[in-house]
């Protein structure tokens, strides 16, 4: 199980620490040589999410293709939708797009809770685990009408906050709170995301552990990367500042436009690039237009992990953030960064050593912030450095998938490997 982030084998299990089960002796013969053997039933898991994309959509795809297939047959299922799923069909993983899932709450949510039973009473699943608000709240009532042995559920984020109505922040707390007893384990991507969900009472004390949620760290480079920069289109001798994310009101990108204003009207010489797409683009390039500055739009991008590469500086300006997916790849290639202190964002960005953090909804802050790293650039690079080496030692998906395979085998009752 991971305890303070860190793997301990054999800890945790009803009943006390139990004695490691005796290891595997060596093959004595080639599997060429041997008879072969019979197939032995896996542990089968599914995954439920309310939509396979970005963030969470991605840590759940590389959750379930990273575990071992001799050992575990597993499945996602969610709404329908995304490129993310023909990527996980295409890795071995078995998919059910449930008809009528939507991110939002609908009367439909019980013709997709009667679909989810269905699947989980054919299928027989041995763990179903949950992500999300709506995955979260759908699927661990489908497991607990069908008595699915072992429920975890992943803490991504919060599914209320500050910028909800009180009546929709209250029903999600309450949702989330109905469904605390149907889960064995909580697993959360920070330790901030972890305290959040306890002070809450969305996981009793002592239920919730870390597991940093992974990227993938083999397409990002470790560095400034000169042919990323040449793509995005900006002379290596003008400073740019960029971000990537969906647009839309979470990630407040309309504040990133008013943070770009604000430091070009010191810094002329900038230039600024938002990599992704979202329902704001519209209002991203009028408010853009009425300050007079000019802000690159490349839509979404596939290879946006790779293109943060060629940024001087990278920024989020998100309201409210788990923990960030982007931001965690912009570490991976040794990017400053420039981060709103929200939820478990200050966990991965310590001010002044890894980055610097700034308040929600200040673009000016952010402004700030920035211009301290391009007038900074040794320091600026040394703060890139030590976010590269935090990320790459921590959030690999092999880390990450050894944590989970350790939390179901733990619940089982089964030794390490």
């Amino acid at each position: 199980m991971m305890r303070n982030g860190t793997l301990v084998p054999g800890a945790g299990r009803s009943g006390g620490t139990l004695a490691d089960w005796p290891a595997t002796p060596p093959q004595v013969a080639s599997a060429a040589e041997l008879p072969p053997p019979p197939t032995l039933p896996r542990i089968k898991v599914l995954h439920v999410i309310t939509r396979l994309q970005a963030g969470a959509g991605g840590n759940t795809l590389l959750s379930a293709q990273g575990m071992d297939p001799g050992r575990y047959e597993v499945w996602i299922a969610g709404v329908p939708g995304g490129d993310l799923w023909e990527r996980a069909r295409a890795a071995g993983v078995r998919t059910a797009e449930i008809p009528g899932f939507r991110h939002t709450l609908t009367p439909a949510d019980l013709l997709v809770l009667w679909r989810l039973v269905r699947l989980v009473r054919r299928e027989r699943f041995t763990v179903v685990h949950t992500h999300s608000a709506k995955g979260g709240f759908l699927g661990r009532i489908a497991a607990r009408l069908c008595h699915t042995p072992v429920v975890v559920h992943t803490i991504h984020g919060l599914s209320f906050h500050p910028y909800q109505s009180r009546p929709r922040r209250t029903l999600y707390r309450c949702l989330e709170r109905a469904t605390r007893r149907f889960t064995h384990r909580f697993l959360a991507v920070a330790p901030r995301v972890a305290e959040q969900a306890v002070a809450e009472r969305l996981a009793p004390p002592g239920r919730v552990h870390v597991v940093p949620s992974a990227v993938d760290l083999a397409h990002i480079p470790e560095r400034f990367d000169p042919l990323a920069r040449r793509v995005l289109g900006v002379p290596r001798d003008t400073a740019l500042v960029g971000t990537v994310g969906r647009l839309d009101a979470q990630k407040a990108p309309l504040d990133f436009v008013r943070m770009a204003a604000a430091l070009q009207a010191g810094r002329p010489d900038t230039a600024f690039v938002m990599i992704g797409d979202g329902p704001l683009r519209d209002d991203v390039r009028r408010l853009a237009a009425e300050l007079d500055v000019q802000v690159v739009l490349t839509g979404d991008r596939a290879d946006a992990d790779w293109l943060v590469a060629g940024l001087d500086a990278f920024v989020i300006t998100s309201l409210y953030e788990g923990l960030g997916r982007a931001l965690t790849e912009a570490l991976a290639a040794a990017r400053p960064v420039v981060a709103t202190a929200v939820n478990g964002v200050p966990d991965l960005v310590e001010h002044g050593a890894t980055g610097l953090l700034v308040a929600p909804a200040d673009p000016d802050g952010a402004a700030r912030a920035v211009t301290w790293l391009l007038d900074h650039p040794r320091e600026a690079a040394e703060m890139g450095r030590q976010g590269r080496r935090r990320v790459r030692a921590t959030f690999a998906p092999q880390t990450m998938c050894a944590a989970v395979d350790a939390c179901y085998r733990d619940l089982l009752g089964l030794p390490p490997p």
